[in-house]
């Protein structure tokens, strides 16, 4: 029971000129168009993130992979005994999202649409960035991780581990934050989960990407910086994960980190709680 990783993100976006200078120009991420909606590749998997065109910006699904039917099968049962309504899509959602095999409901706790699945589409041919770039961290790591606001820390960190399969990495409070980061794979965090103060619950505060060399995130901050985009946070290091990065905003409002180098979770994994999200750097713009 639970996921293995999170597996593509889809987005409703209004500006989708500014999304695509983004994400192909900065990100250097491989575009598949398709019946007004846009694909992106990042690595082997047919694609990762969505963009559909709308007149309002939201996240429209988040993609959670299950490594087995048998595995997939049983969250579904757990959920639906928790009283979650799960809905199994039909064939047409199936080949849109390129997976086998689909199941959908709304988070109880964040109050978004997250899809469970089985099967991705792996194309035969190379991923093409559409600059150089050295690529990405994914494989079974899966597109990277996603923080959110909830009213509920606790109750929403428990629904994640004894349902969703997620377990505790670490911890850290700083300030008026407190934030519970969990893992389903190795990766150090797929999921961190804020207390919604000050953020808005239910809202995504940011979807991380991670580079396979520290120039890729280098000279994506140059070309932010040269394209205009808004830096939230400047490059820094953080404290539990490790991870070097940056943040930006989206045209859509909230945040995307790119990033590399971060932890991953062994055998030997000490759960640990910090005082503050960074060992150097990672200072809000204007501060």
């Amino acid at each position: 029971m639970g996921v293995d990783s999170l597996g593509y993100v889809v987005f409703q976006v209004s500006k989708i000129a500014q999304w695509r200078a983004l994400l192909e120009r900065v990100f250097g991420m491989e575009p598949r168009p398709r019946d007004g909606a846009i694909d992106y590749r990042i690595d082997s998997y047919h694609h990762r993130l969505t963009l559909i065109p709308a007149e309002t910006d939201a996240v429209a699904a988040i993609g959670w992979e299950v490594a087995t039917v048998a595995k997939l099968e049983a969250t579904v049962a757990a959920l639906r005994e928790r009283h979650v309504v799960v809905t199994a899509e039909p064939a047409e959602l199936c080949a849109e999202r390129k997976v086998r095999q689909l199941y959908s409901f709304t988070c109880p706790m964040i109050g978004n649409r997250q899809e469970l699945y089985f099967g991705p589409l792996v194309s035969h041919t190379a991923f093409t960035p559409s600059r150089g770039i050295s690529g990405y961290k994914t494989g079974t790591l899966g597109l990277g991780h996603v923080v959110y606001w909830v009213n509920d820390l606790a109750a929403s960190v428990k629904f994640y581990e004894e349902i969703m399969g997620f377990a505790i990495s670490d911890f850290i409070a700083w300030d008026d934050n407190d934030a519970v980061f969990l893992h389903c794979n190795p990766r150090h965090h797929t999921l961190a989960l804020m207390k919604a103060d000050p953020g808005p619950a239910g809202e995504l505060m940011h979807l991380l990407v991670e580079a396979q060399s520290l120039d890729d995130v280098g000279y994506g901050y140059d070309l932010v910086r040269d394209m205009g985009i808004p830096v939230m946070i400047e490059p820094g290091k953080h404290s539990n994960d490790h991870m070097q990065s940056f943040y930006l905003q989206t045209p859509s409002g909230f945040w995307m980190e790119y990033g590399y180098g971060g932890r991953e979770i062994g055998a030997n994994w000490e759960i640990r709680h910090y005082d503050a999200p960074m060992l150097w750097g990672h200072r809000f713009v204007g501060s």
